[in-house]
């Protein structure tokens, strides 16, 4: 309507300015006219024409006044219909301007809803509702084709800790501010990142690249990722990366804490890492095997995860396999091999073997998690084994999802890695309820045994969101 009505306006102009110069034109011709038959009026009277013919052309100074003034006045109001014709088509330009740029931005703002962030019905379908154990972030990998485009989801929680644990008080606490970014390339190139915003215990705040990956996807049965990754070790780790959000507890196990918290797992690694289906295999078998730089090990104060530089030419990897059976929708079951060689500073070489196996069952209301790792570090005509295994169980009522988890770990006190971490053990229970589909609280209850130390108490409340 607005584009209809503009060129309306720009005809009637452009007619406008078509028969303004003749009328210009023929109002002076008329002036001329009547300027030469006054002048020669006086002849005519000499001659003696009468007054009769005088009369039936006269042709007077104030006549010839009177034109004059009808021929300004057609002039005026023509050149005010031409301003007030410009003014309105200045007017429709600006309105079909703004009604263009809002268009377009409601467009965009549309398209990357959608692309960015995948319906979402319900916060427990996402965190276990695929039955595939791959967590609400698997889902933002599936992007659209088309030129690339920077996608970006937040995820973050806000706790409340109380524990009976010397040395430390109860407090506030900002949890990760993880930012998840995608962009996909190509039809078979993406890209995905975390950027994980983190407190410290000396309340400083520290920025890590935790994921950055460059994907290619050739079919089902191939997939190939180079960067830094989340080890396939278990099941835990490549279900549920960072953000709070998607877990039913307010933390992770403790065989699955980040290395930055305490945990001995090297759960992030830097190199290759491919995965995919395996053709005409039953019980929809899966593989994934993984090479990088491992974890570094020459000194506690040292970053675990070598980003940059490998402390050694030895490189480890990880071989794994799972089983995702269609006629058991939300079962998988596997296990996993890593192997790494470690060189402490002032100490033998260590050869470390980390195994893995898991029994996974979720739908959208029941969850069962069942994983169990033993670590077996040989060195110097000695070997230590490191037994640790979590249960996890939980049901879905409407909007509230009460759970239950028990946890070991035992690592011997002469172990030549890890003798710090000692035995812990102990249940966890508490409950889950959505407020939103974006929001959700968290309240949990952890008791923790420990080898030759106080048994701690602690209270969690967690309020975590997506955004």
């Amino acid at each position: 309507m607005v584009s209809t009505n503009k060129k309306t306006l720009q005809l009637s102009l452009a007619v406008l300015l078509l028969v303004l110069p003749a009328y210009l034109s023929l109002g002076s011709a008329v002036q001329a006219q009547a300027v030469t038959e006054t002048a020669q009026l006086p002849a005519r009277i000499a001659e003696g024409r009468s007054d009769q013919e005088t009369a039936v052309n006269p042709v007077t100074p104030v006549a010839t006044t009177a034109a004059d003034e009808a021929t300004n006045e057609a002039m005026r109001q023509m050149l005010r219909r031409i301003e007030d014709l410009e003014r309105r088509i200045r007017e429709l330009e600006a309105k079909e301007s703004q009604t263009t740029a809002r268009s377009s931005g409601a467009a965009m703002t549309a398209e990357i809803a959608e692309t960015a962030a995948p319906p979402v019905t319900n916060a427990a379908a996402i965190q276990i509702g695929n039955g595939q154990g791959q967590g609400g972030h698997a889902s933002h990998q599936d992007l659209p084709t088309g030129t690339p485009r920077l996608q970006i989801q937040g995820f973050a929680d806000v706790n409340l800790r109380a524990t009976d644990e010397k040395g430390r008080n109860n407090s506030f606490s900002l949890g990760q501010l993880d930012l998840f970014l995608t962009s996909r390339l190509s039809e078979k190139f993406s890209v995905l990142s975390e950027l994980i915003l983190d407190a410290g215990e000396d309340n400083a705040f520290t920025f890590e690249i935790h994921r950055l990956l460059l994907k290619y996807t050739h079919n089902d049965y191939f997939t190939m990722s180079a960067g830094r990754y989340h080890t396939g070790i278990g099941f835990y780790n490549t279900a549920y990366h960072h953000g709070s959000f998607f877990q039913t507890t307010a933390n992770r196990p403790f065989l699955f804490a980040f290395e930055s918290r305490g945990g001995i797992l090297p759960l992030h690694n830097v190199g290759l890492s491919i995965g995919g289906r395996i053709p005409s295999a039953p019980l929809g078998l899966r593989y994934v095997a993984e090479i990088g730089n491992g974890r570094a090990s020459r000194s506690p104060l040292a970053r675990p995860v070598q980003s940059a530089a490998d402390e050694n030419n030895g490189k480890s990897f990880n071989l794994g396999l799972f089983a995702r059976p269609s006629q058991v929708p939300g079962l998988q079951t596997g296990f996993s091999v890593y192997r790494d060689q470690l060189t402490p500073t002032g100490a033998p070489k260590v050869g470390q073997t980390i195994m893995a196996g898991h029994l996974i069952y979720q739908n959208a209301r029941t969850e069962l998690l069942n994983e169990l790792i033993v670590f077996r570090h040989a060195t110097a005509g000695r070997t230590f084994y490191i037994p640790g295994f979590y249960s996890q169980v939980s049901r879905r009522f409407e909007n509230i999802r009460p759970f239950f988890r028990y946890q070991y770990i035992n690592v011997p006190s002469d172990d030549p890695i890890y003798s710090t971490v000692g035995r812990r053990n102990g249940p966890s229970l508490g409950f889950r309820y959505d407020l939103t589909d974006f929001a959700n609280f968290k309240a949990q209850y952890d008791r923790t045994a420990r080898r030759r130390l106080s048994t701690l108490n602690e209270l969690i409340l967690q309020l975590a969101f997506t955004f």
